[in-house]
């Protein structure tokens, strides 16, 4: 007979200017998946399965991190920055979304940009694997890798949700 673990996140969602904002966050306050929807069982559902959470318990805040969302949304673009994220994958996977939070806002880079950053600069295809894996939109800022020429390339949320981030960075 096997027991069934339960692993409980908490979830909440909050208005912004670009649609309703939901973040996951496990019982310790880091971020295991987030994004500009309403529906936190689809953003559970791209967390790594080692993970993710069985059980969602609704919150009106999540504190910190639900402030940190509201004042980023509000111009403070490093609210951000000192929220804790939990993501798993592979080695180079994992490393990159480190280094995608250290790229700063207003400084967006190019796909070969961020493979270099990541130490494998001919791994273009592999950044950008990175970036659609990337299960905590705004705390590790994916929309802020582009094409070359600047040309926008995909996003989860939308391409009109990446311009404006992209827009309310600059």
């Amino acid at each position: 007979m096997t027991a069934t673990i339960t692993r409980l996140a908490d979830v909440a969602t909050v208005p912004t200017p670009i649609g309703p904002f939901t973040a996951v966050v496990d019982t310790d306050g880091a971020v295991l998946a987030s994004g500009w929807t309403g529906d936190p069982t689809e953003l559970a559902r791209v967390v790594h399965s080692s993970l993710r959470p069985t059980e969602l318990r609704l919150r009106d805040s999540l504190g910190e991190v639900t402030q940190a969302v509201i004042d980023y949304h509000a111009g403070d673009l490093t609210a951000i920055d000192s929220i804790p994220v939990r993501q798993h994958s592979g080695e180079f996977l994992t490393h990159a979304w480190e280094i995608l939070r250290k790229v700063p806002a207003g400084e967006p880079v190019t796909y070969t940009e961020f493979a270099g950053l990541s130490g494998r600069p001919a791994a273009t295809r592999a950044a950008a694997n990175a970036c659609a894996r990337n299960a905590a939109a705004l705390f590790v800022p994916c929309h802020r890798v582009l094409r070359i020429g600047g040309q926008l390339g995909g996003f989860r949320w939308g391409l009109e949700a990446k311009r404006w981030l992209l827009a309310h960075e600059s």
